[in-house]
C-alpha cells in the first residue's frame, strides 16, 4: 500500500476542505452573530492538520491506483466528518457533545439530513449556513468536485471518481477526460442550484433561506434553517417548487449534461431508468393522497399537496417535512418509508439501492418466474435495447445482498442498545438510505437516543453515502496484501 500518495491526497483534501469554512465566516460578519469565532478557530486546526499531513509527502508525484482511490475516499469521509464537526463543538450556541458533532456533521456531509439540534431557528445564521453548506458539498461529492483541481497538481482523479461517484455505473464518463467529467457535473450542479435558490426567493423565501434551502435540496439533503422544516414557509407554491427540484436532483446528472449539450428532453422520456422512476413516483403519489383524502385525515387540496410533496421527498431520500407523515394513519407511514429503500436513479444525490437496482431486480425475478415455465430458453435482461451481462446482474444480486445483511446488523445492534422495534428500524433505514426523518423516537430528531446508537448511525450513514462496498472492501484481509 503505497501511504504517501493517499497522506497526500488527503492533506490537500483537507486543506481545500478548510477553504469552505470562509463562507459561513463571512455570513458571521454580515449578520454580526457569535459563531465567528467558532469557525476562525476551526479554519486553522484544519488547515494545519492538512498541511501538516500533505507536507512531508508533497514531493510523491506518484498516480492514485484504484486501491489507493478507496483508501483516500473512505478515510477522508470519515476524516471529514471528524474535521468538520469542530465548529459545532466549539460554537456557544450549540456547544454539543463530540459524538453529537461527529452525528451533525456526517448527516451534513453525506446527506441525510438526521440531525440532534433542536431550536435551529434560535441558532446563529452562519451555523445555519454552514449546515445546509455540508450538505451541499457532499451531495455533489467533495472528491469529485476535487478531481478537476488535483490533476492540475499532477495527481490523477479518475480512481477517485469510481470510488466515490454514486450508482451502479462506476465507469461511464460524460466527457473522455476525467477533469472535464468532473467539471461538467458540478456546473450543473451548480446550475440547478441557482435555479433553484432564484425560484425559491421569488416564490416569498429570505435570500438566506432561499440559499439555503437551495443546498439542500439540489443535495437531496433535507436540513432545514427551521424546526418546522418547510411547513414553515406556509406556501403550496415553494411545495411545488421543491417538488420540482427534488424530482430532478434524484436523476441521473449524466441525463442532465445531455440536456443541456442537446437543449433537448426526448432522452428524459426514453430513459428506462427513468420512467421506472417516475412510475413509482406517480403510483406512491396517487396512493398516498388518495388515501389521506379518503380518511378525512386532510381536504382534497391539503392530501394533494402534503401528500404529494411527503411522498416525493421520502422517495428520493430528501426529507424535507411539511407534515409528521409517521401519525399517518395504518400503513402508510411504512409504505412512505418503504419507498425510500429504492431512493434516486444512479448518478444522482440521491441515497438507497437506487432505481436502476431496483429495476434490475424486478426484472431479474421476472427472468426466473419464465425460466420456470420454459426450462430451456435463452432470456436476456435487457435495459432499453441493450442486454445487460450476467455479470451485471450479479454485482446487482451482490450489492443488495450484503445491504440486507448490512442493514440486518445494524438494526440488531440497535435493539441491544435499548431502542424500540419501530425507532431500530426506521433509523437505521434512514441512515444506510441517507433519508433523515424516521419513525418511533426518531421521527423528529436523533438527539434523544442513546451514544452507542448514534455512532453505529454514523457508520450507517457512510456505508449508504459509500454504497456499501467501498467501505467493507477496506474491512477484508485480501484489500491490505501487497
Amino acid at each position: 500500500m503505497r501511504f504517501a500518495i493517499v497522506f497526500r491526497v488527503l492533506g490537500l483534501l483537507l486543506m481545500l476542505f478548510s477553504m469552505t469554512l470562509i463562507p459561513p465566516m463571512l455570513v458571521s460578519v454580515i449578520y454580526d452573530d457569535s459563531a465567528l469565532l467558532a469557525f476562525i478557530i476551526s479554519f486553522f486546526l484544519i488547515l494545519v492538520f492538512g498541511t501538516a499531513v500533505w507536507a512531508p509527502v508533497h514531493n510523491n508525484k506518484q498516480d492514485l491506483r484504484t486501491r489507493d482511490g478507496f483508501i483516500v475516499t473512505a478515510l477522508f469521509w470519515a476524516v471529514l466528518g471528524a474535521a468538520g464537526a469542530l465548529p459545532f463543538i466549539l460554537a456557544e450556541s450549540t456547544s454539543l457533545s463530540v459524538v453529537d458533532a461527529v452525528f451533525e456533521s456526517l448527516s451534513g456531509l453525506t446527506t441525510t439530513g438526521a440531525t440532534v439540534i433542536t431550536g435551529l431557528d434560535a441558532l446563529p445564521h452562519s451555523l445555519l449556513f454552514y449546515r445546509q453548506q455540508l450538505q451541499w458539498l457532499g451531495g455533489i461529492g467533495i472528491v469529485v468536485i476535487a478531481v478537476a483541481i488535483l490533476p492540475m497538481l499532477g495527481i490523477g482523479g479518475m480512481q477517485l471518481y469510481r470510488a466515490e461517484t454514486p450508482g451502479p455505473v462506476k465507469d461511464s464518463k460524460l466527457t473522455p477526460r476525467i477533469t472535464q467529467t468532473a467539471k461538467a457535473l458540478f456546473f450543473i450542479y451548480l446550475g440547478l442550484t441557482v435555479i433553484c435558490g432564484v425560484s425559491y426567493w421569488l416564490a416569498g423565501m429570505s435570500a438566506f433561506d432561499a440559499i439555503g434551502h437551495a443546498f439542500s435540496t439540489v443535495a437531496i439533503g433535507g436540513f432545514s434553517t427551521h424546526d418546522t422544516s418547510m411547513a414553515f414557509f406556509d406556501s403550496p407554491t415553494i411545495l411545488i417548487i421543491a417538488m420540482v427540484f427534488m424530482i430532478l436532483s434524484g436523476m441521473n446528472f449524466a441525463l442532465h449534461f445531455v440536456a443541456w449539450r442537446s437543449l433537448s428532453i426526448k432522452h428524459y422520456l426514453l430513459d428506462p431508468e427513468v420512467k421506472f422512476y417516475l412510475s413509482w413516483l406517480i403510483i406512491g403519489t396517487l396512493i398516498t393522497v388518495g388515501y389521506l383524502y379518503f380518511t378525512s385525515v386532510y381536504d382534497f387540496s391539503g392530501s394533494l399537496i402534503n401528500g404529494s410533496f411527503e411522498l416525493i421527498s421520502i422517495l428520493t431520500t430528501t426529507g424535507f417535512g411539511v407534515a409528521d407523515y409517521s401519525q399517518w394513519p395504518t400503513f402508510l407511514p411504512f409504505m412512505l418509508f418503504m419507498f425510500a429503500f429504492m431512493g434516486g436513479c444512479g448518478g444522482s444525490t440521491a441515497g438507497g439501492i437506487k432505481v436502476m437496482r431496483v429495476m434490475m431486480i424486478c426484472k431479474q425475478g421476472i427472468r426466473e418466474i419464465h425460466r420456470l415455465i420454459h426450462p430451456n430458453a435463452v432470456i436476456l435482461i435487457k435495459v432499453g435495447n441493450k442486454p445487460v451481462p450476467d455479470r451485471v446482474v450479479e454485482a446487482i444480486w451482490g450489492f443488495f445482498a450484503v445491504y440486507v445483511i448490512s442493514f440486518m446488523v445494524m438494526f440488531l445492534l440497535l435493539l441491544a442498545t435499548g431502542l424500540d422495534f419501530v425507532t431500530s428500524f426506521s433509523a437505521v433505514g434512514s441512515a444506510i438510505n441517507n433519508l433523515g426523518p424516521g419513525m418511533g423516537d426518531v421521527a423528529a430528531h436523533y438527539g434523544g437516543i442513546n451514544d452507542t446508537a448514534k455512532w453505529i448511525l454514523c457508520f450507517a450513514m457512510l456505508l449508504g453515502r459509500l454504497e456499501i462496498f467501498t467501505l467493507l472492501v477496506l474491512l477484508t484481509p485480501a484489500f491490505w496484501r501487497s
